[in-house]
């Protein structure tokens, strides 16, 4: 998901208790704002109230809980289920968790390889990373982990159950994987060092360039740089495929850049924070790679975040024609805000993100111009599928238009019966390229 450190995008023991249990009785003593006979009461009075509330609460578990407390994890727990609360992509960051982080933007980091987040208190899958463990093993977007290593999950929280499944290099776990009209069902996994090698390419048939972005780190752009350099090496392509499903996000500047490359001049996003002043516009650089060239962008409902931020972009720009199904959905932004010397980092939500169009996709996601599924689908079929995005997220913001994420239904194209090749989004993306339908479709799709 996308971030900011301080502010870049991306995304006390005993004596505590003493000070907070003294405090239950200084708050007591505070001057509280006094309201006047008649006027209505100042709303900080209510929160000077419910400080004071939390710090009796408080001394009262470390003073009469059954056995004694972990003071520091209790705080903590208390500051992460403030943040929250407030949306699913805001929390606290330990300076354990703050470090994975960092180590995790860079690329590199233990693990099993997928964007997860926490939803009825299981962590359910977002996008598995290619080329990981998780991947390998078949773990799909959509996914419930019930349980690791046999222990129920329920109770944790998001960044503990993370914890749980990292460890070193080489040492097995077993998840339990709940997936819709399945029973539950174990996966056995070895922990692998994730070296994710965000951008791959190849040049398919027909000299189609095929480029596959599967996050946004901070070796994004570089690794892309390297794909375009590669095609141009070669025939000059007659189209250019860029992959963005299953890819969950990641930097901000990484995206700016990436779609940078394919434009030339003009806007790229735009982000709006709290005040009508905090806005900030990203715009392309003059010159772009491989200029009219045809492009087709491939996402689906695993594509979040930095991903809609370039598909958008190509969109808005009718810079490529944008085929599978409708995307996630995440429109905001997360600044991580370190706290300083040993005191971790609150991930918190600062602004949300428009689309050259002026477009929040916040909890709508982005439409294709032209749906095409992966498998075949009947009515009823489309009618059992369990719904999967942002706007299904405990607590997620609402899109400010009003606008409602739309309902499934039934695509413009899918596979053939009997269909069985290994990827129909991607051949007919290639296809379609080949075949110089992709602003036949377009023009197409608009009139619709």
């Amino acid at each position: 998901m996308m971030m900011e450190w301080n502010m870049r995008s991306l995304l006390t023991g005993t004596a505590l208790g003493g000070v907070l249990g003294a405090a239950a009785v200084g708050f007591a003593a505070m001057a509280w704002p006094q309201e006047e006979a008649g006027k209505p009461e100042d709303p900080r009075t209510a929160t000077y109230q419910q400080i004071e509330l939390f710090a009796e609460i408080f001394a009262r578990a470390q003073r009469d809980y059954v056995v004694p407390i972990d003071e520091q994890e209790a705080m903590s727990a208390a500051i992460n289920g403030m943040l929250t609360s407030l949306d699913p992509h805001s929390g606290y960051l330990d300076p354990e968790d703050f470090q994975s982080l960092q180590v995790q933007t860079s690329g590199e980091y233990g693990g099993l390889g997928i964007e997860v987040t926490m939803e009825d208190g299981f962590v359910k899958v977002i996008s598995p990373m290619d080329g990981t463990p998780a991947a390998k093993a078949g773990v799909m977007p959509g996914d419930y982990i019930t349980a690791i290593n046999g222990k129920p999950i329920i109770g944790l929280t998001l960044n503990d159950a993370v914890k749980e499944m990292r460890g070193e290099r080489g040492t097995e776990l077993e998840i339990t994987i709940l997936r819709e009209g399945i029973d539950p069902f174990p996966v056995k996994l070895v922990r692998e060092v994730i070296q994710q090698k965000s951008v791959t390419w190849r040049t398919e048939p027909g000299d189609i360039g095929y480029i596959r972005v599967a996050t946004f780190n901070e070796r994004t752009t570089l690794l892309l740089e390297e794909a375009l350099d590669g095609l141009s090496r070669g025939p000059k392509p007659k189209g250019i495929v860029i992959d963005l499903r299953n890819n969950g996000g990641g930097l901000l500047d990484e995206a700016v850049k990436v779609a940078d490359h394919f434009l030339s001049g003009g806007e790229v996003v735009s982000t709006q924070g709290r005040r009508p002043v905090d806005v900030e516009r990203r715009n392309a650089s003059k010159g772009e790679s491989f200029k009219g060239v045809p492009m087709v962008v491939l996402i689906n409902g695993g594509s979040a975040s930095a991903s809609e931020i370039v598909a958008g972009a190509l969109q808005d720009r009718e810079r490529a024609l944008v085929i599978g199904t409708t995307s996630f959905g995440k429109g905001s932004v997360q600044s991580v805000i370190p706290l300083g010397a040993d005191r971790g980092a609150i991930r918190l939500t600062t602004a949300r993100y428009y689309t050259p169009a002026g477009r929040s996709i916040q909890a709508l996601g982005i439409e294709p111009d032209l749906m095409i599924t992966q498998v075949r689908l009947t009515q009823e079929e489309l009618e059992k599928i369990e719904r999967w995005s942002e706007a299904d997220l405990p607590h997620a913001l609402q899109n400010e238009s009003g606008e409602e994420r739309k309902e499934l239904r039934m695509p413009d194209e899918q596979p053939p019966e009997g269909y069985e090749g290994e990827d129909f989004q991607l051949e007919r993306a290639i296809q379609m390229l080949r075949e110089g339908q992709t602003t036949a479709s377009r023009m197409a799709e608009k009139a619709g």
